[in-house]
């Protein structure tokens, strides 16, 4: 059983929400919140697998409330909810700790495979809009001597992988393009994140873009 709390300063928003995953047979709703001070006590309370919390809450918003909730040390798995109209926001709520986001308008059984994911904890939610958003607030040139430094410690194959991560796919597409087992992916994705000491694979997306490691896409029209 996924638990799972919410944070958003709109009552229905937030009572839609925990309706919608109270009502699946594998998550129930252990806490809300209508600010961000009232989420990192709630989290710090009920600790939760999943947090949804959204970026724009009155005292604390979510990105700082995500900062905190991240030295704190939890375990929970935070997500944080945006629109397109606040994507200027979205970088630093991954390098905060997000584990991904969310938009409100998304269709709820999205929503609810979205959720299922975090708690997981193997797999990018929403690849497509994390990777654009990404691409357009990180942007550094790759240094002219061919892997960045601080990916020094990976090996050739845990470079491979993390560039694929970073396109968005899933273990099992990994897996299926390198021609590996499922759990072999699993284990280099594993150690990509204890070498570079990464919380998960949302900011292993972020660290390859940071590095030089993977170029954003330039756009044509």
């Amino acid at each position: 059983m996924i638990s799972v709390a919410v944070a958003d300063d709109q009552d229905l928003v937030r009572a839609g929400l925990s309706a919608i995953i109270d009502a699946q047979d594998d998550m129930h709703i252990v806490g809300e919140a209508s600010d961000g001070i009232e989420a990192v006590a709630m989290v710090r309370r009920s600790n939760p697998d999943v947090v949804l919390i959204d970026i724009r809450m009155p005292r604390l918003d979510g990105i700082e409330a995500t900062r905190e909730l991240v030295r704190s040390n939890t375990s929970t798995r935070i997500v944080l909810l945006t629109t397109f109209d606040a994507d200027r926001y979205v970088h630093d709520g991954l390098r905060a700790g997000a584990s991904a986001f969310l938009l409100k308008d998304m269709p709820r059984h999205r929503l609810i495979d979205a959720i299922r994911l975090v708690a997981e904890g193997d797999s990018l939610v929403a690849p497509a809009l994390t990777r654009r958003l990404i691409e357009s607030y990180v942007r550094r040139p790759l240094d002219p001597g061919g892997v960045p430094t601080a990916l020094l410690s990976l090996s050739t194959r845990e470079i491979e992988v993390l560039k694929l991560v970073a396109e968005g796919m899933t273990n099992a597409e990994i897996a299926a393009q390198l021609f590996l087992a499922q759990p072999t992916v699993k284990s280099h994705v594993g150690h990509v994140l204890s070498k570079l000491g990464l919380r998960d694979r949302v900011q292993a997306v972020v660290a390859a873009y940071e590095t030089g490691l993977v170029v954003p896409a330039v756009e044509t029209t």
